[in-house]
């Protein structure tokens, strides 16, 4: 029998089909902590007892656990980085003795917090420079994530802020609903996806949301502004009724979000979906576009796309992706 399919897990632009493709028996994630020491760019090494490598941050998914979050709980884990999720690096494959493995990397930016190693699995961690970590890699393979992050540090592309576009978690049927479209509430699965959506976002932390005034969306974003005490913010063109009415609107306001240059997450609905993600494409180049989803329903419940913008170059976003939360 073969592992879990990985595309209904996830999908980001920066990975190789072919390494992501069919299935895999061991699913891990990790990232490449990186600071900037005197100018210089640095990345942040382990080394492992047991296995005597040198490798990067990583670990083995949990149970009921999506990818993201298990890259930033194995850095925090093991060397005591509490890391925000910054672009995705390539993913890699090899084989262990269960079968094929795949790592998803993300690039994480580290000021000031001191790695600890955990002393258990890590026993020592060292800050070098991408020439260095080449020359102490024990894993051929991990070198695919460190020339990524060293290009898009060199064209201006490391550093960036996360904008992130949710559609509302599973709502009670339109079926069974007699009252105020407006206020349908969500489901009792939708209630449950809520809680995952928090935990999905944490990896991220947008510190400003955007939401439909619609019950269900606010009900979708309440535990995530509960868990960081945050106000949220109401865009009646982010509606189905007013999307409907004056798509442009929808347009403009996702313009003025991808201006604001801060860690953000909007939620809306699924008709609304393909105004925002039309909008979205006016920004992207190249080949990101075709990440973006286009067929309907073009996200589940509770599912997220993630698009980095550099810092310096807001207007010109470099990665896409796409999570999905359970639906049971």
């Amino acid at each position: 029998m073969g592992g879990p399919s990985l595309m209904s897990l996830v999908m980001r632009s920066s990975d190789d089909p072919v390494v992501t493709g069919g299935t895999a028996k061991v699913l891990a994630a990790g990232a490449l902590p990186w600071r900037l020491s005197d100018g210089d760019l640095q990345v942040l090494m382990i080394h492992r007892d047991k296995y005597d490598d040198w490798s990067w941050p990583k670990g083995k998914l949990d149970d009921g656990e999506t990818v993201p979050q298990c890259a930033v709980r194995e850095v925090r884990e093991e060397v005591g980085l509490r890391i925000t999720l910054g672009i995705p690096l390539p993913a890699i494959r090899y084989p262990v003795k269960a079968g094929q493995k795949i790592v998803y990397y993300w690039a994480a930016q580290v000021s000031g917090e001191r790695a600890v190693p955990d002393g258990h699995e890590v026993d020592s961690a060292r800050w070098v420079s991408p020439a260095e970590a080449r020359r102490w890699l024990t894993n051929p393979s991990d070198i695919d994530p460190l020339d990524a992050l060293e290009s898009a540090y060199i064209e201006g592309r490391l550093a960036t802020v996360p904008l992130i576009v949710l559609r509302h978690a599973k709502a009670k049927p339109r079926s069974s609903w007699t009252k105020e479209e407006g206020k349908r509430p969500l489901a009792a699965t939708g209630k449950r996806q809520a809680l995952e959506v928090a935990a999905l976002l944490a990896a991220w932390e947008p510190q400003r949301v955007a939401s439909s005034p619609w019950t269900r969306c606010i009900q979708t974003v309440s535990p995530y502004l509960k868990s960081r005490d945050l106000g949220v913010k109401l865009v009646p063109a982010l509606t189905e009724h007013e999307a409907t009415r004056r798509p442009s609107a929808v347009r403009k306001t996702i313009r003025k979000l991808m201006d604001k240059g801060v860690p953000q997450a909007l939620c809306t609905h699924r008709p609304v979906l393909p105004m925002v993600f039309d909008a979205l494409a006016e920004r992207l180049t190249g080949p990101l576009a075709r990440f973006l989803p286009a067929r309907d329903p073009y996200l589940r419940p509770g599912a997220i796309v993630v698009i980095q913008q550099p810092v310096a170059k807001l207007r010109k976003p470099v990665s896409v992706e796409v999570f999905e939360t359970f639906d049971d």
